[in-house]
């Protein structure tokens, strides 16, 4: 389904509705993969949506050395780490707001995540150390391979292997504290 890159090419080309075909695939699934990074469901929209005018603005040069996904989630994730290294000593927000922002949130992955057995296993998730949730997001929800997750979390193939095996180990106690077992782990 890889059309990313020839709806890209077709962007650089002149051709807007490129990048709207863009952002129609691929913004759920970006913005929910940059709320692992931030836990804030408005400021991850924020992200995804910097992402894209990186792309529009800057026009960086895409190879297909990897997927059009991975690129694009590398570019997100690179945004993510520069808004967390610029906004690390934010304040944080009243109570009311962000029981607001957590229901927000809720329906908002919800309606991402249909099945049940997802929404359970992103809630365990979400417990989870931010290299744990970002190579198991990567993995289970976008269907990334190791290689494809290796290349946007900078990392080698070896390490990714291993961080799959701690963050499903870890995963798994976190669904057996809730009394699920997840057949994929």
């Amino acid at each position: 389904m890889d059309n990313g890159a020839s709806s890209y090419r077709r962007f650089l080309d002149g051709d807007e509705s490129g990048i709207v075909e863009i952002i129609r695939d691929y913004k759920d699934g970006l913005m929910l993969y940059l709320n692992g990074f931030v836990q804030n469901i408005h400021t991850a929209e924020d992200l995804m949506e910097d992402t894209f005018v990186r792309l529009v603005a800057k026009r960086p040069k895409f190879s297909a050395r990897y997927s059009f996904k991975t690129w694009l989630y590398t570019i997100g994730r690179n945004v993510a780490i520069d808004y967390l290294r610029h906004n690390s000593k934010m304040l944080p927000a009243s109570g009311e707001e962000l029981q607001r922002e957590k229901s927000e949130e809720a329906g908002l992955e919800q309606s991402y995540l249909r099945e049940e057995q997802k929404i359970l296993l992103h809630g365990a998730m979400g417990r989870l150390k931010l290299e744990y949730r970002q190579v198991l997001y990567l993995s289970f929800f976008e269907d990334f391979d190791n290689a494809q997750i290796a290349a946007v979390m900078k990392k080698s193939k070896r390490q990714i292997e291993n961080l799959m095996y701690r963050a499903k180990m870890s995963l798994k106690s976190e669904l057996e504290k809730e009394g699920f077992v997840y057949e994929g782990l």
